[in-house]
């Protein structure tokens, strides 16, 4: 842990590298994602498995956060984003809902010195005036005690939708617009990114999701674009360093091309060689690509 220079009272730096994340570091051959974001799945289905109620999953998925935070942070992650509770979630039960709002305001009581003792800035998205007023106050708290910190950014996405984060964003921009401070013909993909939730946040890298479920949801819709998606078979409480680092290698072991080709593709040399190549090529046929 080293203080940062300026900011707030007590605000630290990133954690100090261990021999072991050097190594794992090296491991990946300088591949490593900047910004991983966390589809947290399973919770309630692990506890089921098991035979116990379901909130037991969500309290321990807590000790979940907690590992993986810390080891982002150890290995150098610059932004770890974790989908905590998305608009549907709303729908649950009542007592599962009021469970997952005081086990929030329990996390960020309970790991501000974890936060702290590793550099971590706390930030939330999504709609949180949609949050009970305790838990909005001690989101509050924390993200002010951590603002000063220069390591890896934790993102909560709270009461979070991706189509949601949009149309926000829209109707924010439409604002500006009525209001005479920006025109019509200004929007594109780079205004628009200005009025989502955390614009200085780059795109993930990566987008691991437990549980084995093979979607989305509704997160980070315009952000995933180019992110490489992983899916673990564990759920979220049995997601610990072993399935963290497993990821990061899979991520490793890809090739990002976005929508390019490589510099070394097999390519004719010269409009010579495209012609046989054409005069080759297939006729097309119904229902081709």
């Amino acid at each position: 842990m080293s203080p940062s220079s300026g900011g707030q009272a007590g605000a630290t730096g990133p954690p100090a590298p261990t021999p072991e994340a050097l190594a794992f570091r090296e491991s990946l051959r300088g591949v490593f994602p900047d910004h991983v974001a966390i589809i947290m799945d399973g919770n309630g289905r692990w506890a089921q498995e098991r035979g116990w109620v379901r909130v037991r999953g969500h309290k321990e998925g807590t000790e979940s956060v907690r590992e993986i935070t810390t080891i982002a942070a150890e290995l150098g992650c610059k932004s770890l984003t974790l989908y905590a509770f998305s608009r549907e979630n709303w729908k649950r039960p009542d007592f599962e809902v009021s469970t997952l709002m005081r086990l929030l305001r329990l996390y960020l009581r309970r790991e501000l010195r974890t936060l702290m003792d590793n550099g971590i800035r706390l930030v939330a998205i999504g709609r949180l005036s949609d949050l009970p007023e305790y838990a909005q106050r001690a989101l509050r708290e924390t993200m002010e005690k951590t603002a000063g910190n220069t390591g890896m950014v934790l993102r909560l996405a709270l009461s979070y939708g991706g189509r949601t984060e949009v149309a926000d964003a829209l109707r924010a921009f439409s604002e500006e617009v009525a209001a005479g401070r920006r025109r019509p013909d200004e929007v594109n993909e780079e205004t628009l990114r200005e009025y989502l939730y955390d614009p200085g946040t780059g795109d993930p890298d990566l987008i691991i999701r437990t549980a084995g479920e093979m979607r989305l949801s509704n997160f980070l819709l315009w952000q995933a674009s180019y992110a490489e998606f992983y899916v673990t078979e564990d759920c979220w409480p049995d997601f610990r360093r072993p399935q963290f680092e497993a990821a990061l290698r899979a991520f490793a072991a890809r090739k990002r091309k976005f929508g390019a080709l490589p510099a070394d593709a097999d390519e004719p040399a010269g409009l010579e060689g495209l012609e046989d190549v054409l005069e080759g090529a297939p006729e097309h046929s119904e229902g081709g690509s």
